[in-house]
């Protein structure tokens, strides 16, 4: 595949084109106020960490040299507690993984100017093989810029969800031939499914550009950020029965407390 699917509005063509391509994107799916909004408070938030002198480990998947990475951001704005419970996302989720479902993390991806790009992986790594049928996991990033060939839009390599492995060298000369970057307008909804290969672009540009990825995945996998310890009391205290479930608050089966949900 070398073509993107179309940018659409239909949760139902959504479902289609994730299924097939391993990708889709949804149009318009922040209002004007909510991209201004998440864009600022990303860009303040990454402020913010250089100047408390916050620093992430660079361990590999998209880390790459001038590729930043904002953690926690639940708690640095309310706009980011709402899009991760967005009707379509849910909707989506539930569709591809089930429900309930857990928010494994969510995090700011920003790809200053000459940034190198990152290394290409699958989010489900930490599964091990042979993988079962379906997918483990679902990626959901909300482009905050306009992504486009030259500033980092991250690659993909459509279809490779359905791939049977490959050995090391057939899967470079494949992602180097095959791979294509997502060019999607500010405001779309790229959603993943979690085997598909792929990796931040190189930014060529004098311009930065950012993303929001959330990373849900299926009950029974711990989340890659602790929220136990990491949120503000206050962002839990405020929360949907929705986002108490995605956080782990909130629970069925796994997590009980005397044989209970926490919440």
């Amino acid at each position: 595949m070398s073509e993107l699917p179309k940018l659409t509005n239909s949760w139902d063509q959504a479902k289609v084109d994730i299924a097939n391509f391993g990708i889709a994107l949804l149009a318009d799916q922040l209002s004007e106020e909510q991209l201004r909004l998440a864009r600022a408070a990303t860009y303040a938030a990454a402020e913010d960490d250089v100047d408390l002198g916050r620093k992430a480990e660079r361990f590999g998947l998209d880390y790459g040299v001038g590729n930043i990475r904002v953690w926690n951001i639940l708690n640095r704005a309310p706009v980011f507690r709402e899009i991760v419970q967005f009707p379509v996302v849910l909707e989506l989720v539930q569709e591809v993984i089930g429900w309930p479902a857990l928010l494994g993390n969510i995090s700011a991806n920003i790809a200053q100017p000459a940034s190198e790009g990152g290394r290409w992986h699958q989010d489900q790594l930490f599964v091990p093989k042979p993988w079962p049928a379906e997918p483990q996991g679902l990626n959901m990033g909300w482009l905050l810029d306009d992504f486009t060939v030259h500033n980092g839009a991250t690659e993909v390599l459509l279809g490779s969800h359905l791939l049977e492995e490959m050995d090391a060298d057939r899967l470079t000369e494949t992602l180097a031939s095959e791979a294509v970057p997502v060019v999607a307008p500010a405001g779309t909804l790229l959603a993943m499914d979690s085997r598909v290969f792929h990796r931040t672009g190189c930014n060529r540009t004098k311009h930065p550009r950012a993303a929001l990825f959330g990373w849900y995945t299926r009950p029974i996998y711990r989340t890659q950020e602790n929220w136990f310890l990491s949120l503000d009391q206050s962002v839990v205290d405020e929360a949907t029965d929705e986002l108490l479930i995605l956080l782990g608050y909130k629970t069925q089966g796994l997590g009980l407390v005397y044989g209970k949900s926490p919440r």
